[in-house]
């Protein structure tokens, strides 16, 4: 089977914000953070659209409420603020700190073979995913749709970045 995405790729994307809307009547942003500092966002100054091309580039921001409050040079009025909610950002995963010893980003996942604990290959993983009830793996098999997996310590006991591989316990199918 050939591999996805390569997770080591420095120049893929990874999702770590979105503009939830404008904040106060001079044009600043408010932004959902997706990372566990949500000031990091304005460290990493230079957000990216998810086709690569130039999404934001924060001048100024602080925390508030959780959220990220800050202005960005393509945005002047409040007007332009709130046109852009709904805006995904996305940073170069070079940018990111390296992962500590026995740690990893889930976007590091993506195209890492799940593999049944007797070492039957399951699929790939195509996508990390969290609709609000936790994290999801997207598993790509050989043949047929994909499938949905909750990334639990159960579900996958065992993550094995180094070898590109995840030890995946698939749920028993219902009739």
């Amino acid at each position: 089977m050939s591999g996805g995405p390569d997770a080591s790729d420095p120049g893929r994307l990874i999702l770590v914000g979105r503009v939830a809307g404008a904040f106060g009547v001079k044009g600043e942003l408010r932004l959902t953070a997706y990372t566990d500092d949500p000031a990091a966002l304005v460290r990493y100054r230079d957000l990216r659209r998810k086709d690569g091309a130039q999404g934001l580039t924060l001048l100024s921001g602080r925390v508030h409420k959780g959220a990220v409050v800050g202005s960005a040079r393509e945005v002047a009025t409040r007007e332009e603020a709130e046109a852009l909610r709904g805006l995904e950002l996305y940073v170069p995963r070079s940018v990111l700190p390296a992962p500590e010893e026995d740690e990893f980003y889930l976007a590091d996942l993506i195209g890492l073979a799940a593999m049944a604990p007797d070492g039957a290959e399951l699929g790939r993983i195509k996508s990390v995913q969290n609709f609000g009830a936790g994290d999801l793996l997207e598993i790509a098999p050989p043949d047929g749709p994909s499938w949905w997996l909750p990334f639990t310590r159960e579900a996958v006991p065992e993550v094995k970045i180094a070898e590109g591989i995840v030890v995946a316990i698939r749920p028993a199918e219902t009739e």
